[in-house]
């Protein structure tokens, strides 16, 4: 090589890496002057009522952070349940120059019950901004102010129009949420039916408005395709609005016995019902014994008589062969048996 082009190559990496050191030094230098906002909250008392939850709550105003340099800085409101140390607060990013947010009693509700707090006390929150401009610089985070909140329930519902029922959202299946944190469950039974997909999609109201569908990597989303269900049985479904995500769990009852078409060898599934929280079939029975069981295992069995369940009781017994319809309530532990015309 041409020692002139060697000693050329040789300063130029020199001088890159001398202004690359500077440079880390500025942002070191830049991270380590910085400061964070001044916040400020209208009120220190936010107890939102259903009542007047389209009034406005709360107004919270800050200031900009100062980095030492211009910088488009992102703000973000940080809540969090007071002495967490904000370890998982419940962030809500504010809009570019936008230095004060109001809040309707509707509005800042929906952001206490995703900390699920209790709806019969007042819980102490704290509230900061977060201010951020890359990646590269460690944030800086305003003065924490203290609030006293609590919320009231807001129960909310999302619906599973399925290949399972027709695809009619208008009688689909729902899920709950009994807090209206965004995180929706419930039971949906996918029938064994010859060439079944176990299909569907979620929908926010009953008709096709709005959809979401199977965006991949257990994700949803308005522009996804039909969701697939693991396979026949009942699953209970689990869906997060907040991260538009969703899982599935085996949860399942049913009867098994030499009173049953399975005898002691296999379930007959109940089906879940997602408004009275009870689960049903109609089958016939012979004169013999059965007992409930959960996920096809024994490690979950409720057996006992006279309507009364226990933990592992005893076989349960059918005096007279027929069609029977039985409702099991596993909460209450209790069941009824009622032979059919």
């Amino acid at each position: 090589m041409n020692p002139f082009v060697f000693k050329s190559l040789v300063f130029s990496l020199i001088a890159l890496m001398l202004w690359s050191c500077k440079k880390d030094e500025v942002r070191s230098v830049a991270a380590a002057n910085a400061t964070g906002g001044t916040l400020k909250a209208s009120t220190t008392t936010v107890m939102p009522e259903r009542a007047t939850q389209d009034e406005n709550l709360i107004t919270i105003d800050f200031t900009k952070a100062d980095f030492g340099f211009n910088a488009a800085a992102k703000n973000i409101l940080e809540i969090a349940v007071a002495g967490t140390s904000f370890s998982a607060p419940k962030e809500v990013p504010f809009d570019a120059n936008v230095l004060s947010k109001t809040w309707t009693g509707l509005d800042f509700n929906v952001l206490l019950l995703a900390l699920n707090l209790p709806f019969d006390a007042p819980t102490d929150i704290e509230v900061r901004i977060k201010s951020e401009v890359s990646t590269a610089i460690t944030p800086v985070y305003s003065n924490v102010i203290t609030l006293s909140a609590k919320p009231y329930p807001l129960i909310t519902h999302l619906y599973v129009p399925g290949e399972y029922q027709g695809w009619n959202p208008a009688t689909a299946d729902s899920l709950t949420s009994a807090t209206g944190n965004g995180i929706h469950t419930g039971i949906i039974y996918f029938p064994n039916t010859p060439g079944a997909s176990f299909k569907f999609k979620i929908t926010p109201q009953k008709k096709w408005d709005v959809a979401y569908g199977d965006a991949g990597g257990g994700k949803i989303s308005t522009s996804g395709g039909d969701i697939t269900g693991p396979g026949a049985g009942s699953y209970r479904l689990t869906v997060d609005m907040n991260l538009l995500t969703i899982e599935f769990a085996k949860d399942s009852w049913g009867v098994i016995g030499d009173a049953t078409p399975g005898g002691w060898g296999a379930d007959t599934d109940l089906i879940y019902n997602n408004t009275t929280g009870t689960w049903s079939v109609t089958l016939p029975l012979t004169a013999a014994k059965y007992k409930f069981r959960y996920n096809d295992d024994w490690g979950t069995n409720l057996g006992g008589s006279g309507g009364t369940l226990t933990p592992g009781g005893a076989d349960i017994s059918v005096a007279e062969a027929g069609t029977y319809k039985i409702v099991l309530d596993v909460t209450a532990q209790t069941y009824t048996i009622t032979k059919q015309p």
